[in-house]
C-alpha cells in the first residue's frame, strides 16, 4: 500500500496552529461561506456542469470547451494519469522536488518516474510532464517550457493566486493543460474541487475521454458554490486584500525564523517557505511530535526529498508567537 503523507488535520484532530499546510490563513473567504450556506445541498448539481464551465471559461478568457471540471486537484492528477497512461505514456518526469500524488498516481499505473533537474531531463516521447509554479515545497520559480517534446505537459496552478513576491509570472500557457484548485486561496481546502484548463490544440474526443474517466456528479453542490464563487468580483477582491496581509505575517515569520536561528531556503514566492532548523534529522522529529502534542504543527519535508527540513505555511502573528514561545521551552 502506497503512504500518502500531507499536512492539516491528522489523528489529533486539527491542530490550534497549523503551519503545515499551504491554504491561505487569512480565509475562509467570507463571500464564498456564504455561497456554500447557500448551494442546494438537497439536489444532485447539473452532472454537465454546463453553467459552472460557462463561468471558469469566461473568468478565464478560454473556450468553454477546455474546462475540464474534477473532484479536487488530487484527482485530477490520477485521472490524468490514467488518461495518458491508457493512452500510450511510459514515463513522468518530475520537479526534483515536489507533491506526493504526481509519484504516487504515477506508481498506480505502473509508470516509470524520472527526476527532471533541468526542463529538458526525460522529454522522452509519450511522456507526462509535471510543473508546479510556485513549487512545492520550496515556493520557486518552476522553468516552465513548452518545448520539452511530444507528451502531456501540466501546470500545477494551485499556489500562483497566492504569489507574494510581486506579481505571478505572465506567460503563455495556451500549450499547457493548467491545473486549478482555488479552495488554497480561499483558505477553505475542507471543500475538494478543482477544475483544468486544457491546451489549445487538445482535440474533442481526447477531452471527451478525460471526461469520462471521472464517475457521476464528481463534485458535489457545495463544491460547485466555491468554484462559482471563485469567478466572482467580490471574491478576487478579498483574494487581493489578503495578500497584503500574507505579504506582512511571512515578513514577520521570516524575522521569527532568524530569531530562531533556522535556515530559510531562498527562492520563496508564496504564502509558504521551507527552512532548516540547527538539529539532526532525528532530533527534529522527535522536536515536531512534541509540537504536534502542544498544538503546534509544522510539514517535515523528509517525503519531499528534504530530510531536516520543514515547510512553514504563512500564519497570523498569534500563531507565530505560539511556535516561538513552545520553541524557547521544548525539552
Amino acid at each position: 500500500m502506497l503512504e500518502s503523507i500531507h499536512g492539516g488535520a491528522d489523528a489529533l484532530g486539527v491542530p490550534a496552529h497549523d503551519f503545515s499546510t499551504n491554504r491561505n490563513a487569512f480565509g475562509p473567504c467570507p463571500a464564498a461561506v456564504a455561497a456554500l450556506q447557500a448551494a442546494h445541498a438537497a439536489q444532485y448539481p447539473d452532472p454537465l456542469y454546463t453553467g459552472l464551465q460557462e463561468r471558469l471559461a469566461a473568468f478565464h478568457a478560454v473556450a468553454q470547451r477546455r474546462i475540464v471540471i474534477g473532484g479536487s486537484s488530487s484527482e485530477l492528477i490520477h485521472r490524468m494519469t490514467q488518461y495518458a497512461a491508457r493512452s500510450g505514456a511510459s514515463a513522468v518526469t518530475l520537479p526534483r522536488h515536489h507533491y506526493g500524488d504526481y509519484a504516487h498516481a504515477a506508481r498506480v499505473w505502473g509508470l516509470a518516474l524520472l527526476r527532471r533537474d533541468r526542463v529538458e531531463d526525460g522529454a522522452g516521447h509519450g511522456n507526462l510532464h509535471w510543473f508546479c509554479e510556485p513549487s512545492s515545497p520550496l515556493g520557486e520559480r518552476d522553468t516552465v517550457s513548452a518545448s520539452v517534446g511530444s507528451g502531456w505537459h501540466v501546470l500545477d496552478c494551485a499556489y500562483r493566486p497566492l504569489w507574494l513576491e510581486g506579481d505571478a509570472p505572465r506567460c503563455n500557457l495556451d500549450s499547457f493543460w493548467q491545473l486549478w484548485t482555488p479552495n488554497k486561496a480561499l483558505g477553505m481546502t475542507g471543500v475538494r474541487a478543482a477544475y483544468a484548463i486544457a491546451p489549445c490544440h487538445v482535440a474533442d474526443d481526447a477531452l471527451c475521454a478525460l471526461r469520462e474517466l471521472a464517475p457521476s456528479w464528481v463534485v458535489g453542490a457545495h463544491g460547485v458554490a466555491m468554484l462559482e464563487a471563485w469567478t466572482s468580483g467580490e471574491v478576487q477582491r478579498w483574494l487581493a486584500l489578503s495578500l497584503q496581509s500574507l505579504r506582512a505575517w511571512k515578513l514577520q515569520q521570516l524575522a521569527l525564523c532568524e530569531r530562531l536561528g533556522w535556515a530559510v531556503v531562498p527562492g520563496h514566492q508564496a504564502n509558504y517557505f521551507v527552512a532548516r532548523p540547527p538539529l539532526a534529522e532525528g532530533v527534529l522529529v522527535q522536536r515536531l511530535a512534541w509540537l504536534r502534542a502542544q498544538g503546534i504543527k509544522l510539514r517535515d519535508c523528509a517525503s519531499f526529498g528534504l530530510p531536516g527540513a520543514v515547510r512553514l505555511g504563512v500564519l497570523p502573528p498569534a500563531s507565530q508567537a505560539a511556535l516561538e514561545q513552545s520553541w524557547s521551552v521544548v525539552p
